[in-house]
């Protein structure tokens, strides 16, 4: 039976496994929009803003690690996507975007709304190409799929919509999915070489990325082997620190614990599927080992001796064999023992002694809603100090995921990721911040008009936190960072979301514990503390000497009482010996 273009694109994507596309209907969408009514097993998702529909898109296809759909319109339509189809390419997320286009017989003319999606998007994706004809399908469909299910990333299929209309001559194809996922095992010679390098040091620690979700059983046994402390990247966290007796924490700018000092002190530093974009926190003078399943991350952020391009779970698995125990626990043990002192004395002094103090550290909200949330929510989180709040107190348990901006760094994903994780059935909890909430709020009428199990969590300090403390290490005194206060509670009410407001910490996990025990959307508004900030876990003389300078210039611009309240805030956090 003859069929449109649209309808044919629609069933491919049903054939594929998506359940829903997100966005806004638009006149050159209109057939895919219709060609989605009359399909069973497939729904259009009403958000109001498409740059929302890319990143729920994103956050559908974590959760699941199936294929996730959003769409744009002709010209600012799908212009607005952008911002999170960079965010999911980034993260290697398997997300098609249909980007409609204006009339083809204009394309090339400065026709109204006019701009070239399938130039525009390359850079945001592994696939991008323009429909012009029915002749081209169904290869350039299947195509776009299978490009973003198994690159992974985005695929971007721009569509004309008077082309989307046409009839497609051999209508019965239909797509046939590839089952599994292949596994890259490498070369024999590498593995040997990685083998001998483990074998020659004394003191191997290990650095886990997201990239060995997969192998978590392999990095703990070799881990025991060689008596290796074990650190971790933020995507890493989820995959291997919970019941691990070898884990020092994670380095970076949101670090804590003794990764950093593992790290620096070994003799040889092995990189198991971790891209980890930070430079200035890989030791320069070690020698270092590195997996990737991706040849283009070997080598392009730190020194490299030792390069494996291979899967991490085969690569261990290879390995195992040929290395031999480490005797030895002395290095893994006063590592251990570093990373407790600090925990205690550096993390864990954020959240004592401050069940009374007003406005709420973060450090202690962040504690109790982790404390209240179950054990298979999801966390969506804010780019910013969330990000720093959530790196370091929420603790993963192997059902629990933690998504966010970790790679793209956007402002406003909190909510819409956890738009796309609850549509997917999951229970999530949105660790937004007022920045971020208040740049996609029109999403909270998305959240009411589906009636999501979403409890949106603000950490409201009516400050842009993260930016303040970037000046504050830079040697400036923050400006332009405070934004007006917002009572959130009121705004989500007015909506029809039921929320809270909490500014006292002594009420702080009744209202989280009745907010997560709802079954529907909820928003608490928790007023905390705009002068808390973190400590990274290594700080440089040029970061103290910035800060202090920056302080100077606040105490001579009049700010003396504002560095006071600052001081009063963080000073009982920093680590005494």
């Amino acid at each position: 039976m003859a069929t449109s273009v649209a309808d044919h694109l629609v069933h491919q994507l049903v054939a594929a496994g998506v359940e829903r596309i997100y966005g806004i209907v638009g006149d050159s969408l209109n057939p895919v929009v219709d060609a989605v009514r009359r399909t069973e097993g497939i729904e259009w998702v009403n958000v109001r803003h498409e740059e929302a529909a890319a990143f729920a898109a994103a956050g559908e296809a974590e959760v699941t690690g199936r294929l996730a759909v959003c769409a744009g319109s002709c010209g600012p339509g799908n212009l607005h996507l952008i911002n999170g189809l960079y965010d999911a390419n980034r993260s290697r997320l398997p997300v098609l975007a249909i980007a409609s286009h204006i009339p083809s017989a204009q394309i090339g003319t400065q026709f109204f709304q006019e701009t070239h999606p399938d130039r525009l998007f390359t850079e945001a994706s592994v696939f991008s190409e323009l429909i012009s004809s029915p002749a081209q399908l169904p290869r350039v469909t299947r195509s776009a799929i299978q490009h973003a299910l198994t690159a992974p990333g985005v695929a971007v299929l721009t569509l004309p919509g008077d082309v989307a209309d046409l009839t497609v001559a051999d209508a019965g194809q239909t797509l046939v999915p590839a089952t599994g996922t292949a596994t890259l095992v490498p070369a024999e010679e590498d593995v040997a070489a990685l083998a001998a390098a483990i074998n020659e040091a004394r003191k191997v620690t290990l650095f886990v990325g997201v990239g060995a979700r997969s192998a978590r059983t392999e990095v703990l046994a070799l881990a025991e082997q060689l008596g290796a402390p074990v650190g971790h990247s933020l995507r890493g966290k989820e995959v291997i620190q919970y019941d691990n007796p070898f884990d020092v924490g994670m380095s970076g700018l949101l670090g804590y614990g003794a990764c950093q000092d593992a790290m620096e002190q070994a003799d040889l530093l092995v990189l198991l599927g971790t891209d980890f974009p930070y430079p200035a926190f890989l030791p320069s003078d070690v020698r270092t080992a590195q997996v990737d399943v991706d040849a283009t991350h070997l080598g392009r952020r730190t020194r490299l001796d030792v390069p494996v391009h291979g899967d991490v779970g085969a690569t261990l698995r290879l390995l195992m064999p040929l290395v031999k125990r480490k005797k030895s626990r002395t290095f893994l043990k006063s590592m251990r023992k570093r990373h407790d002192k600090l925990m205690s004395s550096v993390v864990g002094a954020y959240t004592r002694k401050v069940d009374r103090l007003r406005p709420i550290h973060p450090e202690y909200a962040a504690v109790q809603l982790d404390e209240v949330a179950g054990p298979d929510t999801v966390f969506t989180v804010d780019t910013g100090m969330n990000t720093v709040w959530a790196a370091r107190y929420l603790t993963p348990n192997g059902r629990r995921r933690v998504i966010g901006s970790f790679l793209h760094g956007s402002m406003a994903n909190a909510l819409p990721h956890a738009i796309g994780a609850a549509s997917a059935g999951r229970q999530v909890v949105a660790l937004a911040g007022d920045g971020g909430l208040s740049m996609l709020l029109g999403e909270l009428i998305t959240l009411r008009d589906l009636d999501l199990p979403v409890a949106v969590v603000v950490f409201n300090n009516s400050t842009l936190g993260m930016v303040k403390l970037e000046m504050f290490v830079e040697g400036l005194p923050d400006h332009a960072t405070d934004t007006p206060p917002v009572d959130y509670r009121r705004v989500a009410e007015a909506i029809g979301i039921p929320a809270l407001r909490v500014e006292d910490p002594r009420e702080l996990r009744e209202a989280l514990s009745d907010a997560l025990g709802r079954s529907g959307p909820v928003l608490v508004d928790v007023v905390t503390d705009p002068r808390a900030l973190s400590l990274p876990p290594s700080i440089t003389a040029g970061q103290v000497r910035g800060f202090a300078t920056s302080m100077t210039k606040e105490i001579f611009g009049g700010g003396s009482g504002e560095v006071m309240a600052m001081a009063r805030s963080n000073l009982r956090n920093i680590p005494r010996p």
